[in-house]
């Protein structure tokens, strides 16, 4: 594999055995064009539904209009620079970000090639990556934040800290070059957005009302709509990742449907078991939970290493929400760091474990064994995660001087949909 190509394959870095041409392949184009359409589903309008079903009534078109100008700005940062500074060759700075020479989509023709695809094809799928990932954090604050302070917050922790992360990881910066395994965005989505939520959630504090006054979804029949979609949408995020049509997709493929299958049946029965009922919103929250914790290793495990990860994902991250919410009394809204962050950091850790040869999975990276693949994938979470709290905890008090974070008591009780869009979700 050359350099260039190491620096374009995204989610395929680090793969330990993989063979690129740089061939024209209109089957693996035909397929990353399909898997980018699919991962944009996923956020509109799948997390945009999954997120306001899950909101009071009075929230929820202001969910659905982050979720959607989140998506149109970050399409933009993207072309502009985004993608050039997390795929592009930065030269004495290379470890750490990439250049300009790809702003604007800069000499990008329809005949450039990335790998067996066309690049702007591969630069249109990391973008809907990149879309996702922001969108996510809106649950650690949902209900309490102001319009402005999200499109800015997404912006500028976009260009500092999700740019830079996806550069180390998979567009050859100094996590690349350690060998890191992560396939489709374990650390690079699911750690960084469940940190910016909790960071965001503690800095923002809770919502009036929250623990004493109950907050259910208003809308259960919207949340499983969105999570049928995202969970469809999420054949594209990891089996997309492999940049071809071929069996390795199809693996990762079947592999997130055994580890979103098994995510929701462990969090179902262990509520079952818990609380004397098994609820809807926990069967769809442990799917998402599966395939959160699934995303890193998706490429890399068997089926039967899949059911393990879904089942521990369904557990964990279960136990992990009662502790944010029960025990710590943190209003992370919706959940996103106990069911995003602390499954990508845990699919991250066992992506090393379950890759092994004689656990069924198809090796770690060139060069590491088992256990200093496992020190590497500790490395990234680690620096990963710090990087992202500090940067998002002073992206917030930065803001917060600036343009606010949080609307007044009155606008929060009379909802976002009225105080920041003079709209509402329904009319009675």
């Amino acid at each position: 594999m050359t350099k260039n190509n190491k620096l374009l394959l995204g989610g395929t870095v680090a793969l330990p055995v993989t063979a690129w041409a740089g061939d024209f392949n209109g089957a693996d184009t035909a397929w990353v064009l399909t898997a980018t359409a699919l991962v944009l589903f996923m956020t509109l309008p799948g997390l945009a539904l999954f997120y306001g079903g899950l909101v009071r009534t009075k929230n929820v078109l202001s969910i659905l209009a982050q979720c959607f100008a989140i998506a149109a700005l970050v399409s933009l940062l993207w072309f502009v620079a985004g993608y050039s500074l997390a795929f592009s060759d930065g030269g004495r700075l290379n470890v750490v970000i990439g250049g300009f020479s790809k702003a604007f989509a800069r000499g990008i023709e329809p005949a450039s090639l990335s790998g067996t695809v066309p690049e702007i094809v591969f630069l249109a799928f990391q973008m809907t990556f990149a879309i996702i990932t922001p969108a996510l954090i809106v649950g650690g604050f949902a209900e309490r934040t102001r319009f402005a302070a999200v499109l800015w917050f997404s912006a500028l922790w976009l260009l500092l800290v999700y740019v830079p992360v996806c550069h180390w990881v998979w567009g050859g910066g100094w996590l690349a070059d350690l060998g890191v395994m992560d396939f489709a965005g374990g650390i690079v989505v699911h750690l960084t957005c469940g940190v910016a939520a909790l960071v965001s959630a503690l800095v923002l504090g809770p919502r009036h009302g929250f623990p004493q006054t109950p907050m259910p979804p208003h809308n259960l029949t919207m949340t499983v709509t969105g999570a049928g979609m995202l969970w469809v949408g999420w054949y594209g995020f990891n089996g997309g990742s492999a940049l071809a049509a071929d069996g390795a997709a199809g693996m990762a493929l079947f592999v997130t449907h055994v580890a979103a299958s098994a995510g929701a049946l462990a969090w179902l029965f262990l509520e079952w078991w818990r609380f004397g009922k098994p609820s809807l919103l926990g069967g769809v929250t442990g799917m998402v939970a599966g395939l959160g914790t699934v995303t890193p290793a998706s490429g890399f495990i068997a089926p039967a290493g899949a059911l393990a990860l879904g089942v521990v994902a369904g557990i964990v991250c279960f136990l992990a929400t009662q502790l944010v919410k029960r025990v710590l009394k943190i209003d992370d809204s919706l959940d996103v760091f106990p069911v995003h962050g602390v499954g990508g950091l845990l699919g991250s850790l066992l992506t090393a474990v379950l890759a092994a040869e004689a656990l069924g999975g198809f090796g770690v990276s060139e060069g590491n064994t088992v256990a200093s693949q496992l020190g590497v994938q500790v490395l990234a979470v680690v620096s990963v995660g710090i990087w992202c709290a500090l940067v998002t905890f002073g992206l917030l008090r930065l803001l917060d001087m600036l343009v606010g974070l949080r609307v007044s008591p009155e606008q929060e009780t009379e909802g976002l949909d009225i105080s920041q869009h003079e709209e509402t979700g329904y009319h009675w």
